[in-house]
């Protein structure tokens, strides 16, 4: 379970640059709105992908393929946003600067040895 909190981290620092950069205040309520249906998606998906119990590059990605599509669609429907092709743009966006951040603070953890 000790990747699970640089898993953790890179989902807060993903969801606080996104505030940021969108003008929003960086507060613990925007922060939880964006956090938590990725978090209660990856939560839920990680026993049955190996998450961390066989934590490899592979579970990691395939964890992020499926739960952060399934939590930001979670999100949208939480927000009563819709789903045209805007949510489809920012759908792209998310996973691309999501999974970078999860590389970069997992890639961290490899060099001390936390993985």
């Amino acid at each position: 379970m000790r990747l699970f909190l640089p898993d953790l981290l890179a989902l807060l620092l993903f969801a606080g640059a996104g505030l940021l950069s969108h003008g929003q205040p960086l507060s613990l309520a925007g922060l939880a709105r964006n956090v938590l249906p990725v978090l209660f998606v990856w939560l839920l998906l990680s026993p049955f992908l190996g998450t961390y119990r066989r934590p490899t590059w592979k579970n990691l990605l395939l964890t992020w393929l499926f739960a952060f599509p399934a939590g930001l669609w979670l999100r949208q429907m939480a927000l009563g946003g819709s789903f045209g092709a805007g949510f489809f743009v920012f759908l792209g966006v998310a996973m691309g600067f999501g999974l970078l951040f999860l590389l970069v603070l997992r890639g961290l953890a490899k060099a001390f040895r936390l993985w």
